[in-house]
């Protein structure tokens, strides 16, 4: 174990003075892409980071509401999880740095996170790694064939993430994004993105391992990705201003 106690609180520092609302990340997982601009519009002054994946992917104007959120100043999480031979890894990351994002996601293979670290090139896109999805326990994982169990197959891939010079990894809250930097020498750096979140009186949908919103913030998470809990708010405003006003209450707790 590497002591880094000094640098986690800087990277998860590095965040605060932005303002937590920065650091909430609202997955746009709907149908078309009208629906995405209706809600961007319905949130507009509370958030301003917003995730992009499989939903919307091949819907044919996405392209366009890609580069209208960035030409308006928004922050685009590009949730591609990009699981291919290296070469092709690192020609799509570096379209995707042409684009302005922040933010694209690749699985944790070796190969592939060196490749899309190529890609980016000097840009300010973050290359994010897949660790464990919140989705999979250690059951699910036995049954895809791992012999490590959800811990350890997490730690291991946060170890490799550092090691090929990724930005971030995706984790749960439960994985204790703290410990998680405390793994390797330069882990210090490692930003965190933390799906699966949920306020305590939401559904938990299907994912397994979970954490409220304050809680995440309070074991040193970066970014908090949210879909369902605003999108199937009767008032999706009000619903991430209270995950915000959570996510402050856990940041007071982790500075007492």
């Amino acid at each position: 174990m590497v002591d880094v106690s000094a640098g986690v609180v800087r990277a998860v520092a590095q965040n605060a003075s932005a303002g937590l609302n920065e650091r909430l990340i609202l997955a746009l997982d709907v149908a078309d892409v009208s629906k995405a601009r209706e809600i961007v519009t319905q949130v507009e002054g509370i958030v301003s980071f917003f995730k992009i994946g499989m939903w919307l992917f091949f819907k044919r104007e996405t392209d366009g509401l890609i580069d209208e959120l960035v030409a308006r100043g928004k922050k685009v999480f590009l949730d591609y999880k990009m699981y291919d031979i290296g070469e092709t890894v690192k020609r799509g990351v570096a379209g995707a740095a042409t684009r302005g994002v922040s933010i694209v996601t690749v699985h944790g293979d070796d190969a592939i996170m060196k490749a899309a670290v190529q890609g980016k090139g000097d840009s300010d896109l973050k290359i994010f790694a897949i660790t464990v999805l919140t989705s999979l326990d250690d059951g699910a994982l036995q049954d895809m064939g791992y012999r490590l169990s959800a811990e350890e197959l997490v730690k291991l891939r946060v170890r490799r993430a550092v090691a090929c010079g990724c930005d971030g990894v995706i984790a749960s809250a439960h994985d204790d994004p703290d410990a998680l930097r405390g793994l390797a020498a330069g882990g210090e750096r490692l930003l965190i993105a933390t799906p699966g979140v949920r306020r305590m009186t939401d559904q938990t949908h299907d994912h397994r391992r979970i954490a409220d919103p304050a809680t995440a913030i309070r074991k040193g998470a970066d970014y908090l990705v949210v879909g369902r809990p605003i999108l199937e708010a009767a008032d999706r405003a009000a619903e991430a201003r209270a995950i915000i006003a959570d996510m402050e209450r856990g940041w007071r707790e982790r500075q007492a």
